[in-house]
């Protein structure tokens, strides 16, 4: 695994960055070939944050964790990765099948069975009419309704955007084609 390790108020220190390869070593077994990993350490306060993106043909591995030691915080998103990847093994192994392999699926462990989680299924569908509107009064409306995120139709642009709140309590734009 090829890391490109970023720090954000953080000086990434030559052992720093060899306890990273180090730990992320451990998840080179689910891979046939190279892959890039993105690997954004940072400090807030007195929380280490790691968060990792790792790019595949297809789809995106993407797993952040926090706690009061940097160390830690690595241990714990390398094993939520290793969980992400056991946990889709299926819709990954059918998605690959065909297409270049990527992915080492013996290597993969089955989920034991207190780690299975039961698939979501729809339970409800919603149809509404999109009303332009401009990005202040989807927000308004957003917070009226107290949702995580609103769909509607920019009046500026003429586009479907979709509006959801950050962690960091400030707002995002999806914009749909």
């Amino acid at each position: 695994m090829k890391l490109n390790l970023v720090g954000k108020n953080i000086e990434l220190t030559d052992a720093i960055k060899e306890q990273a390869e180090r730990k992320f070593a451990k998840l080179d077994k689910y891979f046939d070939e190279e892959v890039q990993a993105r690997v954004v350490l940072s400090t807030q306060k007195i929380n280490q944050k790691v968060e990792v993106t790792i790019s595949l043909p297809g789809t995106i591995l993407r797993a952040e964790e926090s706690t009061t030691d940097l160390y830690a915080s690595m241990d714990k998103v390398v094993d939520s990765l290793a969980r992400q990847i056991r946990k889709y093994k299926t819709r990954l192994k059918n998605r690959y099948q065909n297409s270049e392999k990527t992915i080492r699926f013996e290597n993969i462990e089955e989920l034991k069975a207190e780690e299975k989680e039961e698939a979501g299924k729809i339970v409800r569908r919603k149809k509404f009419d999109l009303r332009p509107m401009h990005e202040e009064e989807a927000i308004l409306q957003m917070e009226l309704l107290n949702h995580n995120f609103f769909i509607f139709l920019n009046a500026e642009t003429e586009l479907v955007e979709v509006l959801y709140r950050r962690k960091d309590k400030n707002y995002g734009i999806i914009q749909v084609d």
